[in-house]
């Protein structure tokens, strides 16, 4: 299973279900696909049109996902600034901005690790704040009411890059295209309204669901008033390699790479399972708990309302503490006020409407060497010390029902696979 760096071994039984993405082969040559969609968009000019249109001296704005996305920007990265370069918009042009959204910043040894030391040596790079002074910003117009504000350096940029990961996204339907931008580079109070309570808990904010998602609906609306003059997103397998890269105008590019992954992604178990033991899909997105309720949500959708989530998470960056998702566990009574709608004043509010969503449908149990026993009964979960045993104990607890044998599902990416039961 994934966790962490290195992964996990785990035992169940044999007739456990184990769910997976169908795993392509990496593409043969990444960089010559990723300059070959550059060169040859799903829809409008290729880049060097774009560029020479901007004129001589327009900045050139390339936007990439953080360090919580398993996003491989040292094999992507490299060939889009070259053809960049090559068309006139070297170094000196070119401001890279990493899109956090309401996510901590990476040190800078995380930053090499993150885009390669070659990029950060030669390349400024700025990384997004969300609540950083309002001058940072620059309102780009209202959806429904709230003022969207967007990053400057990417709004005042001649040319706008986003580059992303396409995955399905457990309220937004899928991640990538329109994402880098918003929540990627806006500021607070828009990220919160894109996240509000009622978007999050309306049954259309899931899984595969855009048209008519209100979490995508604003999201799409908002990118659409400052758009990216150019959007490449791409697909990975577990080895994070390449399997696909598409490049357009949105939203022609995005709705090519959602359709591709849809297919690898969604996977039919059937009947509910009695116990599920899931994961986050590993480093970097097991990195803390805030992100592990992903995989809570994705194991939501295959387990049997009452039964037993087991989660392996390593959580190296603990809940994290000190930030405002650490404040709503502490501040709820029970799982239920978890889900209940917080006001819209509070960051990461979302993620514990989805928690308390999870806990009120089934137990979660989880395994974090990043966090204490006190931290995950914090969060209202059982710390597990074996997630072998673990699964073990929720069989012999929960039983099948009606005298049948209990069923297990396994789901080693977590939210990487899109697991779908048929009504119990």
């Amino acid at each position: 299973m994934a966790y962490g760096r290195t992964g996990m071994v785990a035992r169940v039984p044999d007739d456990a279900v184990v769910v997976t993405a169908t795993e392509l082969p990496g593409l043969p040559d990444q960089g010559g696909s990723v300059l070959a969609a550059l060169r040859s968009p799903v829809h409008g000019p290729p880049l060097s049109d774009l560029v020479a249109g901007a004129g001589a001296t327009a900045r050139v704005a390339v936007v990439f996902p953080d360090l919580t996305r398993p996003m491989p920007n040292c094999t992507v990265l490299p060939p889009l600034l070259a053809e960049l370069e090559r068309v006139g918009a070297g170094p000196s042009r070119v401001d890279l901005l990493c899109a956090t959204g309401t996510h901590r910043e990476a040190n800078p040894e995380e930053m090499v690790e993150l885009v390669g030391p070659n990029i950060t040596s030669r390349y400024t790079i700025f990384q997004h704040r969300a609540d950083a002074p309002e001058a940072e910003h620059v309102e780009v117009g209202r959806v429904d009411g709230t003022p969207v504000r967007i990053d400057r350096r990417y709004v005042e940029a001649g040319v706008r890059i986003l580059t992303g990961f396409v995955e399905p996204h457990f309220f937004a339907g899928f991640s990538g295209g329109p994402k880098g931008a918003c929540p990627g580079l806006a500021a607070l109070e828009t990220i919160l309204e894109a996240h509000s309570p009622s978007r999050i808990a309306d049954p259309r904010a899931t899984w595969l669901v855009r048209q008519g998602n209100p979490v995508h609906d604003f999201v799409r609306a908002a990118v659409a008033l400052a758009p990216p003059t150019l959007c490449l997103d791409v697909a990975i397998n577990q080895r994070r390699e390449l399997t696909a890269v598409f490049a357009g105008r949105l939203p022609h590019g995005h709705d090519a790479a959602c359709r591709f992954v849809e297919d690898t992604a969604v996977q039919h178990v059937g009947e509910p399972f009695d116990v599920v033991l899931s994961t986050n899909g590993g480093y970097p997105l097991d990195r803390n708990l805030y992100q592990a309720v992903k995989g809570m949500a994705a194991a939501e959708r295959v387990v049997r309302p009452g039964g037993t989530i087991v989660m392996a998470a390593e959580c190296a960056d603990g809940v994290p503490g000190g930030g405002a998702f650490a404040r709503l566990l502490t501040q709820a009574a029970d799982p239920d006020a978890l889900g209940a709608a917080h006001g819209l004043s509070e960051t990461d509010r979302w993620q514990a409407q989805v928690l308390g969503r999870v806990l009120h449908h089934s137990d979660v149990w989880l395994h974090a060497r990043g966090l204490t026993d006190d931290e995950i009964r914090a969060a209202f979960l059982r710390p597990v010390t074996d997630v072998t045993d673990a699964v073990a104990e929720a069989l012999d607890a929960g039983g099948g029902g009606g005298g049948r044998r209990p069923r297990v599902g396994v789901l080693p990416y977590g939210p990487l696979t899109v697991a779908s039961a048929s009504p119990s």
